[in-house]
């Protein structure tokens, strides 16, 4: 072997141990900062020993000294508020894409095995659905069956629950004429049995791929709708009531609505680089990268239709 095919080797020796010790570092980082969320989600008092309702005599204190990100007009503590505010935040949003993970893979299940009729019938209602902003459709929901974070569960629930049908539909279709699913159908199975037996195994990865891209964007409806104050009422803390009370105080008190919204962002800037990192993981060669939530407010991406 020549000298300079010895050193081409070296380099790619070296590259391809410095692209395993960098995908070694983002899984650790990111696992860390998940868990950091969950707990957030489960315990937040791990991080916040002041309660976020405690009122003081110390209004509108400037961040620093006994209170970290200062207080608000009631001398309650804007740390912990931003701490406990993040459990309705996400609850509401991972329940949210939950249950329209699980609406969708079904009416998609549906839509891709059922008869032309039926089938023509339940993806045109999907696609009306998906005409509509996500807003506006949990906007109606919310002002239909009043606030809470039960609601806008609901509503996430309801207006993401289109972009996973079309979705899983269109694998669906794909995948129903793959040989040993014929094969299936040739031996007697049930078209249940088979969508749940050897159609529902090969969506995973698809699936897996949009929760964890859609997390993101459920994060900015659900705040938003807080924002609107179709969520969490006050005084319970919570990112977007908080970011609309403070909105008003902007030139006097800054920290009041500057530390929920950095809280906002940090937690959307998360979502969407751990759904670069589980796609990464399930799928390296980004074959599948059309599945994931490129529009605001969730997906809408036009797939082409394939005969039936």
């Amino acid at each position: 072997m020549s000298t300079l095919a010895i050193a081409r080797a070296a380099r790619a020796a070296r590259r391809s141990t410095r692209s395993r010790y960098g995908r070694t570092v983002t899984s650790v980082l990111m696992v860390i900062i998940l868990l950091v969320f969950l707990l957030l989600l489960v315990h937040p008092g791990l991080f916040a020993h002041t309660s976020p309702l405690d009122n003081s005599d110390d209004s509108l204190a400037a961040p620093g000294g006994s209170h970290l990100f200062g207080t608000d007009q009631l001398g309650r503590d804007i740390y912990s508020r931003v701490i406990y505010g993040a459990r309705p935040v996400l609850a509401a949003s991972l329940g949210g894409v939950l249950l329209a993970m699980l609406a969708g893979v079904a009416i998609g299940l549906i839509g891709g095995t059922a008869p032309r009729l039926i089938r023509g019938v339940v993806m045109r209602i999907v696609d009306v659905l998906l005409a509509l902003p996500v807003l506006l459709i949990a906007l109606i929901l919310i002002a239909t069956i009043g606030a809470g974070v039960k609601s806008i569960i609901l509503a996430l629930g309801v207006a993401y629950t289109p972009g996973f049908a079309r979705v899983v539909e269109a694998s669906v279709r794909k995948l129903r004429s793959i040989e040993y699913v014929q094969a299936a159908k040739m031996f007697g199975s049930s078209g249940l049995r088979t969508a749940v037996r050897h159609l529902l195994p090969n969506l995973v990865t698809e699936v897996v791929v949009m929760v964890s891209s859609a997390v993101g964007w459920a994060v900015l409806t659900a705040t938003t709708l807080s924002f609107l104050g179709l969520g969490v009422q006050l005084p319970n803390p919570d990112w977007g009531s908080d970011l609309a009370a403070g909105a008003t105080s902007l030139s006097t008190a800054w920290w009041l609505s500057t530390f929920p919204g950095i809280a906002i962002t940090v937690t959307i800037l998360v979502a969407n680089f751990a759904g670069d990192w589980v796609m990464t993981l399930i799928d390296p060669s980004g074959r599948r990268a059309w599945t994931r939530f490129r529009a605001l407010g969730g997906l809408r991406t036009s797939l082409p239709e394939e005969k039936a």
